[in-house]
């Protein structure tokens, strides 16, 4: 039996309302891996007229994905929680599909990603909620910025697949 009480973090915040914030922000964490790495598929993969262009949008949403996972998980572990710890872990919180297709053409890459990325807005706001909810307002601070990357990134996304 493991010695648990090694990862015991002081904090206020009541022990069931951070562990409901914790399971939250770990679902946050799963869908930004899940994004990440299918943002990095579609970037390897992308291809056609606006190729370079895809392409260096793309790593660079990856990039700003990637940022938010270390602060989301030191996020719950500031609560007193712990949070993912393997690949699996991931596909077991993860509610974005991940994309196994031989051949995805870029305009669908872009609006699959546009969509996956307004699931996280969602996924994120109630994650607000619940950190407001229980006072929690490391988090919920935190939560704000990663709803505004996660909207440009929809923004740009849309723009970017928009026709004519």
């Amino acid at each position: 039996m493991a010695d648990t009480a090694a990862l015991d973090t002081p904090t206020d915040i009541n022990s069931n309302a951070a562990k409901t914030v914790a399971q939250a922000l770990n679902g946050i964490l799963a869908d930004s891996f899940t994004l990440y790495l299918k943002t990095k598929n579609f970037h390897w993969h992308v291809s056609g007229p606006h190729f370079r262009d895809y392409h260096l949008m793309l790593d660079e949403q990856a990039g700003a994905i990637l940022a938010t996972t270390d602060v989301i998980a030191e996020r719950v572990r500031k609560t007193g929680n712990t949070t993912l710890r393997s690949i699996g872990d991931i596909a077991r919180h993860q509610t974005i599909k991940d994309n196994d297709a031989e051949f995805v053409s870029a305009e669908d890459m872009l609006k699959e990603l546009r969509d996956d990325n307004l699931k996280l807005v969602e996924k994120l706001r109630e994650a607000k909620d619940i950190a407001d909810e229980a006072k929690d307002y490391g988090s919920s601070a935190e939560i704000d910025g990663w709803i505004d990357g996660a909207e440009e990134r929809a923004w740009f996304l849309f723009e970017t697949a928009r026709k004519g």
